[in-house]
Parts: structure tokens; sequence; C-alpha cells
């Protein structure tokens, strides 16, 4: 999946490997969409997985990125800042459009999100 991306993160275009993570998109105990396959995950940094795990921050199925109201609300300094930056902004996606996440799965999993909007 990282090579889809060219090892770049989804949402801040990183370039280094290292510090990103394979995130599902939806989990894997979820035994029909929870696969793990290219169309179900993202490349994201070690701190944008932490705050799409927590649901602080949600991609709708149309790519865009949305950060909850509570991480919106927080000022704490530059790095909660470069996290509100990406708010509004579409997720980098992959050269190949068999590659692209799963809108039924971004779907399902912005459903869970939206709540915090």
């Amino acid at each position: 999946m990282l090579a889809a991306y060219d090892n770049r993160c989804a949402i801040t275009g990183l370039p280094v490997a290292r510090l990103l993570d394979a995130a599902h998109i939806v989990e894997d105990n979820n035994e029909k969409l929870g696969q793990p396959e290219v169309r179900n995950g993202l490349p994201l940094s070690k701190i944008h997985h932490a705050a799409f795990d927590a649901d602080l921050i949600g991609i709708d199925p149309d790519h865009k990125i949305h950060l909850s109201a509570k991480l919106l609300d927080e000022d704490d300094g530059p790095m909660l800042e470069l996290l509100k930056d990406c708010a509004g902004k579409k997720i980098h996606l992959p050269s190949r459009c068999q590659d692209y996440p799963d809108p039924a799965r971004l779907e399902l999993r912005f459903e869970r999100f939206r709540p915090n909007l």
C-alpha cells in the first residue's frame, strides 16, 4: 500500500517511509470490508494515523480532510497548527486509479467520524 502512494503520507505528502504507517480505513476486525488491501488503507504519518484512529481527523468519500471540532478548538503550538492546516484539503492519491481508497469504505469510516464535526 505504501508503494501505491510512492511512500508518501496521504495527508501531508511526507516522503519518509520510516515515519509512515499503513492505516486501515475499515478496521481488520470487519470481516467483509477490513481486508489488508490497498483500497482499504492510507499511508499516514504516525501523528496523522493516531489522529485518524482517534476520530480527530476524518476523510470523506470525495477525499476531503475534516478535523474534529475538539481538535480545531485546541490552541497548543506548531504541531497542532500543522494538523489544523490540513482541514479542507484533499488527500494525495495514488497514481493508479485502481489504487484509490474505496469510496464505500471511506463513507463507512466517515460516518463514524461525523459526530465529531
